[in-house]
């Protein structure tokens, strides 16, 4: 059962919202004694903190509806020109996906990029006079830090309103290891796991501060350990994020079917690769291989169900419509190499009738 409890402070309000009423009134416990004993501090008090981080976060709205799936999610403005940088999501598998900020603002986001081992997007926005956080100036937390978890956790917030605020500590800092429904998550690197309700729906990319309102990391999408069956509540240091955010916005990352490119008359298709990716549910379906025939050059290729193609001759794949759509620029004969993300390693496979080699690629963009 989900229960919210609120505590009104000067300026501004704290939400704690738990799977179980025990665990919140665990960590409500947790932020009075903190109150009580004056570790806040008068000087940096903690409505004015939030107050500095909430224009800094964002709430995304997208696709979604389909078996319950929530269509909203958090997000982190990175740079003045409007980029944010949110979890890859099936919410932003849909052709507009709206960006409300802290003042209310509803604005059409653009998505520039995604990172799927890491499993983040970033987000491209008309905007001024924005705040953000500089990735650059992002700090580290040791074990017991104190921190503070932002984000738009059950969509509450839908516009000028502030978004939510937990309180809580740094369980642990350790490597990755857990499993969403029946995949293993692709990251498999360094992560906070830390005592605040973070896998509520909604949460997923929002941000993690430090008592002093410094980004530390950001919101991971649910997940539950495959050992223990219990949920993980954790966010990406923002040390593993650079490198795939800085890849994404320097345009090296080219996009599928751009250019202006005449077909040829006869174009490169999915069932003469021997191909059946899944359904193409939303506008956005995420290229997973659904089925590979026996008898065809994917097969002989080393292609798998639940394969999932990201890259096709270096052009980014970000759904099944795009994927078709890239393989009509291409003659029927020619060549290609088909990039695929399985068990967390980023699998090249060249595919032209016969079978090929596969080789791994270890190397993150």
């Amino acid at each position: 059962m989900q229960v919210t409890r609120r505590i009104h402070l000067p300026r501004h309000s704290v939400d704690f919202t738990s799977r179980s009423a025990t665990f919140s009134g665990v960590l409500l416990g947790a932020l009075l004694t903190l109150l009580i004993s004056g570790v806040v501090r008068a000087d940096v008090s903690f409505a004015d903190v939030a107050d500095s981080v909430q224009p800094k976060v964002v709430k995304i709205y997208g696709a979604g509806g389909l078996r319950g799936l929530e269509a909203y999610q958090s997000g982190i403005l990175i740079s003045a020109e409007g980029h944010v940088l949110t979890v890859a999501s099936h919410v932003l598998d849909s052709d507009t996906v709206t960006v409300i900020l802290s003042d209310g603002r509803k604005l059409e986001a653009t998505l520039v990029g995604t990172d799927r081992r890491l499993e983040l997007a970033v987000l491209e926005l008309e905007a001024d006079d924005l705040s953000y956080f500089n990735l650059q100036n992002a700090v580290e937390a040791d074990v017991a830090a104190r921190v503070l978890a932002f984000s738009n956790l059950f969509g509450v917030a839908t516009g000028d309103e502030p978004l939510s605020v937990m309180q809580g500590w740094v369980a642990a800092k350790t490597v990755l290891n857990a499993r969403r429904g029946t995949f293993k998550t692709p990251y498999r690197g360094p992560v906070y796991i830390v005592d605040v309700i973070t896998d509520n729906p909604g949460a997923a990319g929002g941000a993690l501060t430090n008592h002093h309102g410094q980004l530390l990391g950001i919101l991971g999408k649910e997940l539950r350990d495959a050992r223990t069956n219990t949920w993980l509540n954790y966010a990406l240091p923002i040390a593993q994020v650079i490198p795939a955010v800085n890849y994404i916005l320097s345009g090296k990352l080219r996009a599928a079917s751009e250019g202006n490119r005449e077909r040829p008359s006869r174009s490169l298709t999915l069932s003469a690769l021997g191909i059946m990716l899944v359904p193409n549910v939303l506008s956005r379906t995420p290229a997973y291989i659904d089925a590979v025939h026996a008898d065809s050059t994917a097969h002989a290729a080393g292609l798998r169900p639940d394969d999932l193609v990201v890259m096709l001759d270096g052009r980014a794949v970000e759904s099944c419509r795009s994927l078709r759509s890239e393989l009509s620029y291409i003659e029927s004969d020619a060549e290609i190499t088909i990039t695929v993300l399985r068990a967390g390693d980023l699998i090249l496979v060249p595919l032209r009738g016969g079978r090929l080699n596969v080789t791994t690629d270890e190397t993150s963009p």
